[in-house]
């Protein structure tokens, strides 16, 4: 959702075994950069539904969300204003089947290796390794500090 040039964001950081899902985006503005499954929160969509949309989507994972790192206000790679609420979660369902047209690539990464991808190599690499160092030092926020949409 975009308003007054500012773009609402959701991001997840799917955790298993000392690993994280990355995914490697194929779109044309940000091609062959790695992040997590992420997107815009849609028009009536509250951010906790929003974020487990995106991950189904983008890698065919059902979650639950468990925590949150906090939220990140940055200019991103295409020059928008984002407010980004990043999450973590848990994987419930599914199976990982990536959107083709949007998703190239995923891959567990170790994250004690994260630190050897390179600044280029990921999207908006300043805030995806603040998130990265927030579950590393264990900086994580409950979940119930977001609300669920009132009807």
């Amino acid at each position: 959702m975009t308003q007054n040039e500012i773009v609402l964001v959701v991001s997840t950081s799917i955790i298993q075994e000392g690993k994280v899902l990355m995914i490697k985006e194929n779109k044309a503005t940000v091609k062959n950069k790695w992040n997590f499954p992420s997107g815009h929160v849609e028009k009536g969509e509250n951010n906790l539904e929003a974020a487990c949309r995106e991950v189904k989507e983008e890698t065919g994972l059902d979650v639950k969300l468990t925590h949150t790192t906090g939220i990140y206000n940055f200019i991103s790679s295409t020059d928008h204003q984002v407010i980004l609420f990043h999450f973590i979660g848990q994987i419930t369902g599914g199976f990982l089947s990536l959107q083709e047209e949007e998703i190239a690539d995923s891959k567990w990464v170790n994250l004690s290796n994260f630190k050897r991808f390179k600044d280029e190599e990921l999207r908006d690499a300043k805030v995806i390794r603040q998130v990265h160092d927030a579950i590393r030092a264990d900086k994580l926020y409950p979940i119930e500090l977001f609300h669920k949409k009132l009807s």
